[in-house]
């Protein structure tokens, strides 16, 4: 989360800082994003369990987890930012391709990891139940959106008549699917996926806590 911080308020250092680590695909997930999304996680169970969340409906109610269904919807919501990611580090890469560019998944990866770092910090807010999950979301997005554009030109090194095109396209791709995996969560949060909700709950009664 550090490096959100540097990213957003010092961009141009911490990507020069991310290119000269040159990590490498397994110490990115390892070290950086699966440690960074198990923050957010540990944080968003808490505020289920403990705060609960308002639910929609003709009365507005406030409905606490249990500790088993707060971790099922946290590890589905983890794979489902874990898609979003990988589905952006692959299409960006095709879409660099397109523009007669030649990268790496490496670098594609790179790019979306820690350009979504300052989504990540702002999902930190996520436990807290006055705070509306679609605020954080658009915030965060707005700032990720901002640090890529120099980590486009630090990690991918486009050719400069390309360079905007990859990188406006790029971001409406981070855009779109973390927004459709903010709807998805939201919605679900939010108590419109009654059927869904009835098997969390059945599966997390099996769980021993």
């Amino acid at each position: 989360m550090i490096k959100a911080l540097f990213l957003i308020f010092q961009t141009g250092a911490a990507w020069e800082r991310v290119e000269k680590a040159q990590r490498n695909l397994g110490s990115l997930l390892v070290l950086y994003l699966f440690p960074m999304m198990l923050l957010v996680a540990v944080v968003e169970v808490f505020g289920l369990v403990e705060w609960g969340e308002p639910q929609s409906g003709i009365f507005h109610r406030i409905h606490k987890s249990t500790v088993g269904e707060a971790v099922i919807f946290e590890a589905a919501h983890s794979l489902l930012t874990l898609l979003a990611i990988v589905v952006c580090a692959i299409s960006i890469k095709n879409l660099g391709e397109t523009f007669h560019g030649r990268y790496t998944y490496k670098q594609t990866f790179t790019l979306v990891i820690y350009g979504l770092s300052p989504m990540f910090l702002l999902r930190l807010l996520d436990g807290v139940p006055a705070i509306i999950p679609w605020a954080t979301w658009a915030i965060g997005i707005a700032l990720s959106i901002a640090v890529l554009h120099q980590g486009i030109w630090y990690v991918m090194q486009p050719a400069p008549p390309n360079a905007f095109a990859l990188y406006f396209m790029s971001s409406l791709l981070l855009a779109a699917s973390t927004g459709l995996e903010r709807f998805v969560t939201a919605w679900y949060l939010r108590g419109h996926f009654k059927q869904l909700e009835t098997l969390v709950s059945n599966l997390a009664a099996h769980l021993p806590f």
